[in-house]
């Protein structure tokens, strides 16, 4: 009989949606395993394996690493698919109909995944929930398959309600969605199109969830405690809840590699300025890797900056000249003076939220950035945009309470769409978060109890610790019957 007793004997592909929100935790969560003595292979297109391999890099370099990560290239050319050369990651697009396209194209995908697969015969398959095809390739080698899914459970339990809604026949444009812990009410301008009109590809998604071996997400029981045990009961799916996977780098030079691509400022020029200010007096301003606004937007979120007189380090990004929105005068009054930091390009989030200079943050809610706002412990201003992002909001806002709503309330990825926040709104949000009163202290009072949980659910012991311990025992007792199996 063939003994498998410990996780040194699994050998897992982790494969990850082609954008960064879904790239960067992946990788996360494969270091976990890999930490735990899982050999851990990271299979991505060849042009995005420059986008984790300073990542991977460091994390092989940690000597408490019990196994290396590796990175499987897929050799593919999606010129056959129609998406142009060199435009194999989400954050190359503008337009919607190309996105949809790309989505499409992953499915060729497939073909050189399955060899890979055929050539080193992994124990299972951790795929993101954006591959459903997954479940096919799982089931021809006999293997588990876990999907990753990304956002918050909140968010998947909303969007179970809603289904089950007759959203054609309500009447009112904002409503109170039923059967949830919470007094959860949202409006359906905020409703992103795949719960509005939900497309075949989403049927074949849910088609995968029931045929897998069950669900990991980067979150944590005590941060979703209510939803998770609703979840549990219904019985659905497996679930297991591992983050805030970000938590387990554990080095500052990690976290200014997991950021540092083609940043307009060095690291040691934001440290140094951020060195310089009063403790919890910055405000971060960050609106992830595909979020983009209109030029009249972007002028608004400057005054607004300006005019609160707060302290800010604002990423830009996909935003053209700055000639074209930047106030007259705006980079000598405030640049100039020491007032505010602007970031082209990427920014080492991680490293900037846990500084101890940083008061407050404004997220667009995808759910990377909110789990580090949680891990870091600060307060946020949520200005959701698209996709999941709603959904997350009103889990920091309405839930958690740790967050003020900007007041967006367009769901929709194309920015001349969205309804323009103005100066003072923005002014008012910022002044109301780094303010001194009763409501702003409650809210950082809770949100520093989240970071205090956060850590203590990734550390020996903790739910989310206890929860990654489990699904070891769990694969390698399936190891262990597939090989009995086979004798």
């Amino acid at each position: 009989m063939v003994s498998v007793s410990k996780a040194d004997d699994l050998h897992i592909f982790f494969l990850p949606f082609l954008a960064p929100g879904h790239m960067i935790p992946m990788v996360d969560l494969a270091r976990i395993f890999a930490d735990r003595g899982v050999k851990a292979s990271v299979v991505t297109t060849t042009g995005n394996i420059p986008l984790i391999q300073s990542t991977v890099d460091l994390a092989n370099a940690d000597p408490s690493l019990r196994h290396h990560i590796q990175i499987l290239p897929l050799h593919l050319s999606f010129s056959d698919a129609g998406i142009p050369q060199g435009y194999e990651n989400l954050t190359a697009f503008r337009d919607t109909d190309v996105v949809f396209r790309f989505a499409s194209a992953t499915c060729k995908l497939e073909a050189p995944f399955s060899q890979l697969l055929h050539a080193h015969r992994p124990d299972c398959i951790v795929a993101d929930i954006f591959y459903p095809w997954a479940s096919r390739q799982a089931k021809d080698l006999g293997i588990p398959l876990l999907l990753f899914h990304g956002s918050s459970l909140f968010q998947t339990v909303s969007s179970i309600v809603l289904r089950e809604l007759k959203l054609d026949e309500i009447t009112e444009e904002t409503f109170e969605l039923p059967g949830l812990p919470h007094r959860i009410r949202i409006s359906l301008s905020e409703l992103p199109e795949f719960v509005r009109r939900p497309p075949e590809f989403l049927a074949w998604m849910s088609e995968c969830a029931r045929d897998s071996h069950g669900m990991i997400m980067n979150s944590f029981y005590e941060l979703e405690r209510e939803y998770i045990d609703l979840a549990r009961r219904s019985n659905y799916m497996k679930y297991w809840f591992v983050g805030p996977v970000s938590l387990h780098n554990r080095h500052p030079d990690e976290k200014i590699a997991r950021g540092n691509m083609a940043a307009s400022v060095s690291s040691d020029q934001y440290l140094k300025w951020l060195d310089s200010k009063k403790r919890r007096s910055v405000l971060y301003v960050c609106f992830g890797s595909l979020c983009r606004f209109t030029a009249a937007q972007l002028h608004e979120i400057a005054r607004g900056l300006e005019a609160s007189g707060q302290p800010f380090i604002w990423v830009v990004r996909h935003a053209g000249e700055p000639a074209e929105w930047m106030p007259e005068g705006f980079e000598k009054r405030v640049i100039g003076e020491g007032k505010g930091l602007i970031i082209h390009g990427w920014a080492p989030q991680l490293l900037i939220l846990n500084h101890e200079a940083v008061g407050g943050f404004v997220t667009h809610c995808g759910w990377n950035s909110c789990l580090e706002a949680v891990t870091a412990g600060v307060p946020v201003i949520t200005w959701p945009l698209f996709a999941d992002q709603f959904f997350n909001e009103k889990l920091l806002v309405d839930v958690q309470g740790i967050g003020i709503a900007i007041g967006a309330t367009v769901c929709s990825d194309r920015a001349e769409e969205r309804v323009l926040v103005k100066e003072d709104r923005i002014k008012k949000a910022v002044n109301e978060l780094m303010g001194d009163g009763k409501e702003a202290e409650e809210r950082r009072r809770k949100a520093k109890e989240l970071g205090v949980m956060a850590r203590k659910a990734m550390e020996e012991g903790g739910s989310s610790y206890l929860e990654m311990s489990g699904l070891m025992e769990d694969l390698v007792c399936m190891k262990l019957v597939r090989l009995t199996k086979q004798m």
